[in-house]
């Protein structure tokens, strides 16, 4: 869901002016969060102003006219900031329809990509984002960078700014790439970002190309399938059914089916619609995608897959932000969230976290207890317990896993491939059995002297 930014306005009981911003998906959260802010720090809210974009049309001190977007939270916040700037405004208006488009994967990884080999260059991290903002095609993450831009130059911190944008970018993006400037090697954590969202991308790109046949195949089938049964077998066995002849089962049934659907097409159309709505609307629902995650890493062939992927996206923010001291629990609770799989970051935040605030459960033990890892990713977290070097040990989980994904996927591909093309040929087998059972029919002449 997409979050927008809030800003209040108070005054104290001291009577000093008071002003902040908050993040909230709409007005009304927002409301709510600034009214707990105000009976926090005892403060009274005059006003709630939501960061827009307008549309400006503006005249350079050189004569040329300039038509842009900017996002402010008045009107007469960007008249004076582009006045000051020695523009001559011209008009500025609130955009209609602000729809944020999700940037595109390929403009994503290219960001990514060449902002970590900007780092390696010891650019500083402003002139990589004033270099990119020209060169990316998409304009939503153009906006994105200079949201960024304006925040880190605002005082931001990184990684607020990054999250703010992770309806944008991405939970794992937002998080890798907003600790990024904490850890002191910003270019080594983009390369990894960078690497894993190259290969995520061919991952479902390979997945998407190799169902793209089956799939069309399975469609036309099940058309195909349809058609026969419903318009030409009718045409056939209705010839004998009119002479009164006893039909083979199979047939019968066939042709009551094919009468019922003349009878109920509408009907049929019209649940079929709402069911498959309602199945999306579900799916789409915080339950909905917290149970497909869920059984998600159950699916026969490809779940073990995705398990791992989730796993291995766990097992890199930890290993970026563990310590090694003190207290981790915010970092198991972060590399839960940038996992992509919301079964497991229940399972962290209910099972594990609990167990060992409440309990003092050691790490390992406390997710041995959620059930949401794998027996290998256990193994090799207790083995860094037991050295003292659990950081390393995730990273090398990581790694593991990044490597035995990308070596199955072809294979687990080759799989899907062989189930769809088992599925077809059940299919035919059920249409040729069909038809063979009609053709066994043989009326007498008696028969046809009716």
């Amino acid at each position: 869901m997409a979050v927008k930014e809030y800003r209040f306005n108070g005054v104290s009981q001291a009577g000093q002016p008071v002003q902040g911003t908050v993040f909230a998906p709409n007005s009304k959260t927002a409301k709510k969060r600034v009214e707990a802010l105000a009976d926090r720090h005892a403060f009274r809210t005059e006003s709630l102003e939501q960061r827009q974009t307008f549309l400006y049309k503006v005249r350079h001190f050189n004569g040329k006219v300039i038509d842009g977007e900017q996002k402010s939270f008045s009107e007469e916040e960007l008249r004076t900031a582009l006045t000051k700037m020695g523009l001559e405004v011209i008009k500025i208006q609130k955009k209609l329809l602000d729809i944020q488009t999700k940037p595109p994967q390929g403009d994503l990884i290219m960001f990514v990509r060449l902002s970590a080999n900007l780092l390696k260059e010891k650019l500083p991290f402003d002139e990589v984002l004033n270099l990119l903002v020209n060169d990316v095609s998409s304009r939503s993450l153009k906006q994105v960078i200079r949201d960024l831009n304006a925040d880190l130059k605002g005082g931001m911190e990184a990684q607020q700014a990054f999250m703010k944008q992770q309806h944008m970018l991405g939970k794992f993006t937002a998080y890798m790439l907003g600790i990024a400037s904490q850890t002191g090697n910003m270019s080594e954590i983009y390369e990894s970002t960078a690497r894993f969202l190259e290969r995520q991308n061919e991952f479902k790109k390979s997945v998407k190309s190799a169902m793209i046949t089956p799939v069309i195949t399975l469609l036309v089938l099940a058309a195909a399938f349809l058609f026969y049964v419903w318009y030409i077998f009718p045409q056939t066995a209705g010839l004998f059914e009119q002479f009164g002849l006893t039909l083979p089962p199979m047939t019968q049934k066939t042709l009551d089916f094919s009468k019922w659907m003349n009878s109920n097409w509408g009907y049929v159309l019209l649940g079929s619609g709402a069911i498959i709505g309602s199945i999306v609307a579900f799916l789409r629902s915080n339950r909905g995608v917290f149970l497909t995650h869920r059984f998600m890493i159950r699916i026969p062939l490809i779940g073990g897959l995705l398990h791992k992927l989730n796993i291995e996206i766990f097992c890199r923010v930890f290993a970026v932000l563990y310590s090694g001291s003190g207290e981790n629990i915010s970092v198991i609770k972060i590399a839960a969230e940038a996992s992509g799989n919301r079964y497991i970051e229940h399972r962290v935040k209910t099972v594990t976290i609990p167990m060992m605030v409440a309990q003092g459960a050691d790490l390992v033990k406390a997710m041995e207890a959620s059930g949401a890892f794998t027996s290998m990713a256990l193994a090799r977290f207790r083995s860094g317990a037991e050295t003292g070097n659990v950081r390393n040990s995730a990273r090398q989980m990581a790694d593991y896993y990044e490597n035995e994904t990308s070596l199955k996927l072809k294979s687990i591909i080759e799989m899907i491939q062989t189930v769809v093309a088992l599925i077809i040929t059940v299919a035919i087998m059920g249409l040729t059995i069909l038809s063979s059972e009609l053709a066994m029919v043989s009326p007498s002449a008696a028969d046809f002297m009716k």
